[in-house]
């Protein structure tokens, strides 16, 4: 697909910048660097391993403790090495549904058996990892081998998945190579634009492509990206929601972070991510950080940030209409994060402090940047919220009472809570 035949299905408008559309031949040489570039060039970090049977407890620990952005869970099937990826996603749905799990009627249980197996792991004192994996319907196994190319990573995150597990050739004394996440992938492009320093693991040796930063450095109201001008697609709440209600509407809607909006006004004032949560959440000494007001935890977790490091009050996740892609990859980069929210600008500035002060009008994800990409390698059937949709229709998640739920369940979990050893340092 030409990129000029992408912008072409855009409804014209006088407010509607065109974009430097690059010839067929250049976006086709791109396509052939692609092709060529190895996958397993990119692997960022090697797989961790844990028994199916451990608890969701001690799987949480060890996301924590060793910094690990998921666990691949062992499968009892000897023809599979692995059943289920496990990571922050399935922690913030299953405090979820700790806290909401008293509502569950007997025919919900019995219509969704997952749940009931859950609960009664519960009840019987230890839920076993290889329950919860995968809890979120966001963290799906995928694998792919050892000689697969960019372009098969960008058919797999063009579906919405956010990490793959790359194989070992035959014959190797470990069954996989290591981890490649979206991210890591969105920062090839970047090099793929201009040089890329501060990756780690170093990436490798990316020649620039003259053509292709021209191209990321159109605007992103020029640019066919979905949820762009699309207020509904913004999840949000108000500061003074509790944590619990982000926690839910996360779960509920299958998205990894909410944007927070100040009370008075309704402007961004900061996203919350379920690894926020989960970093904050389950190391809690009491289940009373749940009912807490949002603020308190964008306070607790983002203002230290900005502190420690001499950046921003509060991290800005937000971008213009008119901030080109370049610009809101690097951003995605610099803050970590999953998905950035767009503003509507005010007239006369374009600094941090104006974009915070903009009215939400859409959100831009590296799913749909990738998707993107994928479009002009014409991979088909690229849909980033695909996965989305799915858990929204099948999300079971109840809005009841919270009260006593959480502890509840906690409590019957092997070691009597869902925190870090007191004896471990954060």
């Amino acid at each position: 697909m030409s990129i000029s035949s992408a912008h072409s299905r855009r409804s014209a408008s006088p407010s509607t910048p065109r974009f430097v559309a690059a010839p067929n031949a250049e976006s086709e040489e791109w396509v052939r660097v692609w092709e060529n570039t190895s996958a397993k060039d990119l692997i960022e970090s090697p797989v961790v391993a844990v028994d199916s049977e451990i608890t969701v407890e001690e799987a949480c620990d060890l996301l924590l403790s060793q910094g690990a952005s998921c666990l691949a869970v062992k499968s009892v099937d000897p023809d599979a090495h692995y059943s289920g990826l496990f990571d922050f996603a399935d922690v913030n749905a299953f405090l979820t549904f700790a806290a909401t799990q008293h509502t569950y009627t007997p025919e919900h249980l019995q219509d969704h058996p997952r749940v009931a197996q859950i609960l009664e792991a519960a009840r019987a004192g230890r839920v076993p990892v290889r329950l919860v994996s995968n809890l979120s319907e966001k963290n799906p196994l995928v694998e792919l081998a050892h000689d697969a190319s960019v372009i098969a990573l960008l058919a797999v995150f063009a579906s919405g998945t956010h990490r793959v597990l790359v194989k070992a050739p035959a014959g190797s004394p470990d069954s996989h190579l290591g981890l490649i996440s979206d991210r890591r992938l969105l920062a090839y492009f970047s090099a793929f634009a201009r040089p890329l320093g501060g990756a780690v693991p170093p990436l490798p040796p990316v020649p620039p492509s003259a053509s292709f930063l021209r191209y990321v450095s159109n605007p992103l109201n020029a640019l066919p990206l979905p949820s762009l001008s699309l207020h509904l697609a913004v999840v949000a709440v108000h500061a003074s929601k509790s944590v619990l209600d982000a926690m839910r509407m996360m779960s509920d809607l299958g998205v990894s972070s909410v944007a927070v909006l100040e009370e008075e006004g309704g402007s961004l004032l900061s996203a919350v991510s379920v690894t926020d949560i989960g970093q904050t959440v389950v190391p809690a000494q009491s289940n009373q950080i749940l009912t807490a007001p949002i603020q308190q935890l964008v306070s607790q977790i983002k203002m230290p940030q900005g502190w420690t490091d001499g950046a921003d009050r509060y991290p800005v996740y937000s971008v213009f209409p008119s901030s080109t892609l370049a610009y809101t990859v690097q951003k995605l980069l610099a803050t970590n994060a999953h998905r950035l929210f767009v503003t509507s600008e005010t007239s006369g500035s374009a600094s941090p402090s104006a974009v915070m002060r903009g009215n939400l009008c859409g959100v831009v994800s590296i799913g749909d940047i990738l998707s993107l990409f994928a479009r002009i390698a014409n991979i088909p059937d690229v849909d980033p919220a695909r996965m989305q949709r799915h858990r929204r229709a099948s999300s079971a998640s109840s809005h009841g009472s919270t009260s006593g739920a959480f502890s509840d369940l906690a409590r019957s979990t092997s070691s009597g809570s869902l925190r870090r050893g007191s004896g471990r340092t954060n």
